[in-house]
């Protein structure tokens, strides 16, 4: 009776343990994606320029460690033990926000410093996940498990915006981060109870810490759909860094009503998350790449559209929400599933790393540039450039074997392994 109702992935009890921990920490990671730059902007008064840097410091740990993070995690092993202490330390640094402002000494530069280890320690959980994924889901199960996650995430994406602008605007924006470090203290409990065998620690060679980007660099697949990821993250957090002062200073959208309008916009994204498995199986799982990789970043072109009366204005920002939240689902759960079948899990951590290192490390560097651009072309000219850029990433993957792909077994079955170097 149990399985008729229940995906047969959540009868995995270490995956149903992390999936209900991720549920938690990714609703306390949407509310402050919403109350962190509110923080900036209506407690600290910043600009342009300070949002971008502010946006670029939490990504910045990617570029720099990112190669040497997969490393040292594949080396050392104990994978689990590695989240823990990440989630320990980002709840520990986040209820230090609020209290600085209490006492009245919460600066700019104590957000930039927080946001920026945080970072790092994003960094060392992400890598340290994509290695304890494996470990807990069959091969078979993938494309469900992704679903799972990525539904868990599009709930959090309808509810955390909504709690965050709550929170911001009847408690004050640094009281909302409480939620989060309340979440993280939820990830690591239910991440202590789980039993997953991960890969032995692998010993450091001639060539160790490149492996990672030599696997993608040899991988055509891979290698397409990384830099394809990479173009749409540049552009996208162009948009990103301003999107937050633009809406509540240029379209004078109130904390609630941005959080409220975000929030419903995402039930895209749970419709995402429950066509990607179906679309998949239909389209086959490079088609369902390619729509999304479109669909994600098209929609954003109505904010700065945006105009007119302002219950005018909130339309737009609600269907710019909903589907490009659609289209993220589409694009992330068919790439999460793609790299989980091509990467071996014994360098998994060290390919993932590289990964963030080009996917997440061309964040900061897009949301420096979104600090830049509105000195020369103005907020909304900025905006411009960052949602039109974006919409050119899939060109990308034309050239790649995506369309052959029609599930995760294809990477054997049609020649499409990690060591394919056709073109």
């Amino acid at each position: 009776m149990i399985k008729k109702f229940v995906p047969d992935i959540l009868l995995n009890i270490s995956f149903r343990r992390y999936w209900i921990g991720q549920t938690v920490s990714l609703f306390g990671d949407e509310i402050t994606s919403l109350a962190l730059p509110l923080t900036a902007v209506l407690i600290l008064h910043a600009n342009a320029g300070v949002m971008g840097i502010l946006t670029a410091a939490g990504w910045l740990p990617f570029l720099f460690l990112g190669i040497h993070a997969g490393a040292w995690v594949d080396r050392l092993g104990r994978r689990r033990q590695i989240m823990i202490i990440a989630d320990s330390l980002r709840a520990l640094l986040l209820i230090t926000i609020p209290v600085s402002y209490f006492i009245g000494s919460l600066t700019v530069t104590e957000l930039l410093i927080i946001a920026f280890i945080i970072g790092i320690l994003s960094l060392l959980f992400n890598v340290s996940s994509s290695t304890l994924f494996v470990s807990m889901v069959p091969r078979k199960q993938y494309i469900e498990a992704n679903s799972l996650l990525n539904g868990s995430r599009a709930i959090a994406f309808l509810g955390g915006p909504s709690i965050g602008g709550f929170l911001a605007q009847f408690l004050s924006a640094p009281i909302a981060l409480v939620a989060d470090a309340l979440s993280f203290i939820t990830s690591a409990l239910f991440l202590s109870h789980i039993h997953a065998k991960e890969p032995s620690p692998v010993k450091a060679e001639p060539g160790y810490i490149g492996t990672g980007l030599r696997f993608i660099r040899d991988t055509p697949i891979l290698r397409y759909l990384l830099i394809s990821v990479a173009t749409i993250n540049l552009f996208n957090f162009v948009y990103s860094a301003l999107f937050i002062l633009y809406v509540t200073r240029v379209l004078r959208i109130s904390p609630g009503q941005l959080g409220l309008v975000l929030g419903c916009g995402s039930l895209g994204s749970i419709l995402g998350s429950i066509l990607a498995n179906k679309m998949s199986n239909h389209l086959g799982l490079g088609a369902t790449l390619l729509f999304g990789s479109i669909l994600f970043p098209l929609p954003l072109v109505l904010v700065p559209l945006a105009g007119g009366p302002h219950f005018l204005i909130l339309v737009f920002l609600f269907f710019a929400a909903f589907f490009s939240g659609l289209g993220v689902m589409l694009l992330d759960i068919s790439s999460g599933s793609i790299s989980a079948a091509a990467i071996p899990a014994e360098i998994r951590a060290r390919v993932s790393g590289a990964w963030g290192f080009v996917n997440n490390g061309i964040r900061p560097i897009g949301a420096l540039i979104g600090s830049i651009l509105p000195t020369f072309f103005g907020l909304h000219g900025a905006l411009w450039i960052g949602t039109v850029g974006a919409c050119f990433g899939f060109l990308w993957l034309l050239p790649s074997h995506i369309m052959k792909l029609r599930d995760v077994n294809d990477f054997v079955t049609e020649g499409i392994e990690s060591n394919s170097t056709d073109l």
